[in-house]
Parts: C-alpha cells; sequence; structure tokens
C-alpha cells in the first residue's frame, strides 16, 4: 500500500472548508487543520452553547469565518465560490437525539437537505476534489447486537436524528453513484466518502443532553449529577480518534478517487465499551469529588439505543488507522482540558494543540502510517 507512505499527502497549504466549524468536533477538527498549514474557510451557524470551544480559541479571528445555515443553498455556493475549497470535511448538522423528537422537521432539513444543498454546490464547484461527509453510528438499523456494525450493515433509525443520518448515508451513495465519477453529470470529479463514528468525548464540549457535559456542568458548579440512562452501554472515545481518520481519509481520497470514495466506521481502541454509570464514576475519581443520582425524569426519556457499537476492521486494514486511547486516557485528556479551562489560566488554541501532540506522541509509539501527514507545524 505505498499510498499510505506518501509523503506528498498534506494539507499545507491547501484550501479546506469545514461546514460546522464552530461545533465541538467542527472547532477541533478546524483546529489541527490550521496547525497543518491549511487555508481554512468555516461555514456554520453561531455557536450553540456558552461556553463553547469556538469562542475560547478564538477561532473566528484564525480562520475563515463565515456563519450562515447550511440549509441556504445560495450562500453556500457564494462562500464556495468566494474561497475555491479542494478538500471538503461536512460535520454542519443536528446533531441531538432529544431535539430531533421536538423538532424533527428542522433536523430531516438540516441533516438531509443540507446536505443535498452542499452536494449541488460543489457540483458546480471544480476547485473541490473530495467531500467527507461525517455522519454518525447511528445512522445503522440498530438490532442492539453484541457485535460490531460493518459498513454493509442494513441503515436505519427508530427516532427522527437516525433515521436523518441513515438519509444522509443513502444521498451520499446516490451524488457519488450518479454525478461525482468520472462518467457522471456534474464537469469534476470528486471522491467522496461518509465516515461514521459516535459516543465521541473530549474538552470543549457543553452540549446539552450529553453525558461529558452533564456531569462537567454539574461538577464545575458542585452539583451532584444527574443521570438519565445509567445502564445504557457505549463505546467511548475521545474526539481526536475519528478526527485523524477524518483527516488522513480525505488527503487519501486526494490520491486514489476509486479506492477510498465509500463509507468508514472509525471506531475507538477494542474493549473500549462502558456502562454509563461507571464512565461516570471514572469520571468522578479523576476529578477529585463529586457523586450522582438518578434523573427525575430517567424513567419518560425518549427511545434511544441501549447498546450500539461499530466494527472498524475495513479501515484498520484499508486505511492502517486504529484507535490508540483506552477509556482511562480518554477520559484523563478530557478532564484535564476541562479542569485547564475552568482554572482560567490556560491559552486554549494552545490547550488544544498540546493534547493533539500529546494524541500524536501516541500515535508515533504506535508507529501509525498517517503520523507524518497528520503532524503539527505550529
Amino acid at each position: 500500500m505505498s499510498t499510505l507512505k506518501n509523503p506528498n499527502l498534506s494539507y499545507k497549504g491547501k484550501s479546506v472548508l469545514v461546514t460546522g466549524h464552530t461545533g465541538f468536533k467542527g472547532s477541533w477538527l478546524t483546529i489541527w487543520l490550521k496547525a497543518l498549514g491549511a487555508n481554512v474557510t468555516g461555514y456554520s451557524l453561531e455557536p450553540n452553547t456558552e461556553p463553547s470551544i469556538f469562542n475560547a480559541a478564538k477561532l473566528g479571528n484564525k480562520v475563515n469565518h463565515n456563519i450562515g445555515d447550511i440549509r441556504d443553498h445560495d450562500h453556500l455556493e457564494e462562500v464556495c465560490r468566494k474561497n475555491k475549497p479542494e478538500f471538503v470535511f461536512h460535520l454542519a448538522s443536528q446533531p441531538i437525539v432529544r431535539d430531533s423528537y421536538q423538532d424533527p422537521k428542522y433536523t430531516y432539513e438540516t441533516n438531509i437537505m443540507g446536505l443535498i444543498n452542499l452536494f449541488e454546490v460543489v457540483r458546480k464547484i471544480t476547485s473541490v476534489k473530495t467531500v467527507l461527509n461525517i455522519t454518525s453510528d447511528k445512522c445503522y438499523e440498530n438490532k442492539e447486537w453484541i457485535w460490531g456494525y460493518r459498513e454493509n450493515d442494513p441503515l436505519g433509525g427508530n427516532d427522527p436524528y437516525s433515521s436523518s443520518k441513515a438519509c444522509s448515508e443513502i444521498v451520499t451513495h446516490a451524488y457519488r453513484s450518479s454525478f461525482f465519477t468520472p462518467k457522471g453529470q456534474s464537469t469534476n470529479s470528486v471522491a467522496v466518502a461518509s465516515a461514521r463514528a459516535g459516543n465521541v468525548i473530549g474538552g470543549g464540549d457543553w452540549a446539552k443532553d450529553r453525558i461529558i457535559p452533564d456531569c462537567i456542568k454539574a461538577l464545575s458548579s458542585s452539583s451532584q449529577i444527574e443521570i438519565r440512562n445509567p445502564n445504557a452501554t457505549r463505546p467511548w472515545q475521545h474526539v481526536l480518534e475519528p478526527l485523524s481518520g477524518y483527516l488522513w481519509l480525505n488527503l487519501l481520497m486526494s490520491s486514489d478517487y476509486e479506492k477510498y470514495s465509500t463509507a468508514w466506521n472509525f471506531c475507538p481502541k477494542k474493549d473500549q465499551s462502558t456502562l454509563v454509570r461507571n464512565l461516570v464514576d471514572l469520571l468522578i475519581q479523576i476529578w477529585g469529588k463529586g457523586s450522582w443520582i438518578l434523573a427525575k425524569d430517567a424513567d419518560i426519556q425518549p427511545e434511544e439505543a441501549h447498546y450500539l457499537k461499530l466494527d472498524c476492521t475495513k479501515a484498520h486494514h484499508k486505511l492502517r488507522w486504529q484507535g490508540l486511547l483506552d477509556i482511562e486516557e480518554t477520559m484523563k485528556m478530557t478532564i484535564d482540558w476541562y479542569k485547564e479551562f475552568y482554572e482560567g489560566s490556560a491559552d486554549i488554541f494552545d490547550l488544544c494543540l498540546k493534547q493533539i501532540e500529546q494524541y500524536l506522541s501516541i500515535a508515533q509509539d504506535k508507529q501509525m502510517d498517517w503520523l507524518p501527514s497528520l503532524a503539527t507545524t505550529i
């Protein structure tokens, strides 16, 4: 697999579009791309939490920052024509399961029609060479299996969010097959892939109805943590794990259109699945104090999967990518980030760079093939 050793795979000096760059994962991705020397253009709504990692890291001053709704085709096209991206990472979405029950129409419009808007713009922008659509592990028809879902397992979803992600995958396949091929009906061939990951944690997430942000909000205010689903099992992974996969995959797509234009799972190190209650106990132990109770509304929660994990054999063998961190390392990096934030003395952009370097050091010890291409330059 000589492509994996190609020293020319680099983001340095390249124009990159990140939709959803003001969100938790989008901000971390933007910071890493900036450190790789990319010219980053962001297109997103305003950060929807306060505090937010985007504002804390002052990213609005460090990249080409554009506020816009992914449902606004004309504005999105205007930004793309002006900045001529070569690489596209699509993260703009409505990402919360519980919110999808409250506003399913907005969820479907954003997660499906927003993607279609992006593809329609890409069909007309000849600079674009790759599009990576970031979806979710919840795109699979969840049968509560004890083994991981593979990329060729059936798509589905019992709630608006999950089904919208399944639809997003179907749309991605349809546009790739109909338009973004040498024989397609677009003016240019584009490598198009999708990436599926879930239960991502790390410093800088303050979204509502997520277990780590809920815990951090409670601990930072000396309140008791309330847990809704203590016996749910999830394969937790640090945000840098899937991001390394996204970054590496998008580079490989630019080097070989046919080989990498497909769906990919990115999941944590094996045996990372942990009960929510055990995860919270570990978090409290690392934080140094705190306690939890069952939430008062725990028995009236919307339906959500109790068990869901992915099989990442494909990414391991074909990309030479794998999860590196165990659950203790994942939680320690996460808590270290929040503690430095709440102490108030850290430069948040530098803090994120420090943790990226920490992760790359672990990758170096494991002799990961993608390390040279994703090593930071600042």
